[in-house]
């Protein structure tokens, strides 16, 4: 049963007044591309928990991240983005903090979120209760915003601006899987690895970092740890699908940096952060 709570966040009149303010100087100058059009998209930058920073979306694509996370409820037939159920706030929706301006960016750069830069941004929605009837309101709005979405027809997968990977309850995938058209596709555990899930489904496979590696960033990462990792990488990336883990070291400092550099050095696909400017620095760093 969908939740029917409506009681606003303490923070969030502070989070409006937050909004107003400009992008911090290093997002707007360090990162410009040459020609001076905005950010350079980082491929494996993922905010996670976007919501929760000053400018949801827009801060994060100041950075050049290609991939956010926002997390939903199912309220009196609305999607509302909080992490957990005492914050929500009737007036923060999926549409108005990320659909509504993502489809208002992709307009303005002629069909992509960055000028230029003509692969999915991904918009990872992590559905935290109801999942069968979250999704499907979902599935109705993200129909109205089809134009800017990578999209499942009939068997094949077309992309555009803007990809929904759908998270979180579980119990969304069954009607998900059984749909012939859809704007969604389907955030994978490392259990489907190897399995009949073909990427047009399952095209992200994400992981706990915790539940398979002991390894934080301090010493030297255990040789059999690291060929774990490489071979979760390597099954993924054998059937078109990309690797995220979450709850990897995030705080500032050489262990977390350590952490990043091996998961790059594995292929992984996207670097988790809370930290926006943390990550675009490491990874401007280690990029011509």
């Amino acid at each position: 049963m969908a939740l029917t709570t409506r009681r606003r966040a303490v923070g969030t009149l502070a989070a409006a007044l937050a909004g107003a303010v400009a992008a911090p100087a290093y997002a707007q100058a360090s990162s410009r591309t040459e020609r001076g059009d905005g950010p350079r998209p980082l491929r494996q930058a993922h905010a996670h928990n976007d919501y929760l920073h000053p400018r949801p979306l827009h801060d994060a694509l100041s950075h050049g991240f290609t991939s956010v996370e926002a997390d939903v409820f199912l309220v009196d037939g609305e999607l509302l983005v909080a992490h957990e159920a005492t914050e929500l706030d009737p007036a923060r929706t999926l549409r108005g903090l990320y659909l509504d301006p993502l489809l208002a960016r992709v307009r303005a750069n002629h069909g992509s979120v960055y000028r230029g830069y003509h692969r999915p941004v991904q918009l990872l929605i992590d559905i935290k209760a109801d999942g069968a009837a979250a999704y499907a309101e979902l599935h109705r709005q993200l129909t109205g915003y089809r134009s800017m979405l990578s999209r499942y027809a009939n068997g094949s997968v077309r992309a555009g601006a803007v990809a929904p990977v759908i998270s979180g309850d579980r119990a969304a995938r069954a009607p998900m899987e059984a749909q012939r058209v859809r704007y969604a596709f389907y955030d994978g555990r490392l259990d489907d690895l190897g399995t009949a899930a073909p990427a047009s489904f399952v095209p992200l496979i994400s992981g706990n970092w915790t539940q398979s590696f002991s390894w934080q960033g301090v010493g030297a990462f255990p040789a059999a740890e690291r060929a774990e990792l490489r071979r979760i990488v390597d099954a993924a990336h054998s059937h078109g699908q990309r690797v995220r883990f979450w709850s990897t070291p995030d705080l500032p400092g050489p262990a977390r940096d350590a952490v990043w550099t091996e998961l790059l050095a594995a292929g992984v696909d996207h670097l988790n952060t809370d930290d926006l400017a943390g990550l675009e620095r490491f990874l401007r760093q280690r990029r011509p």
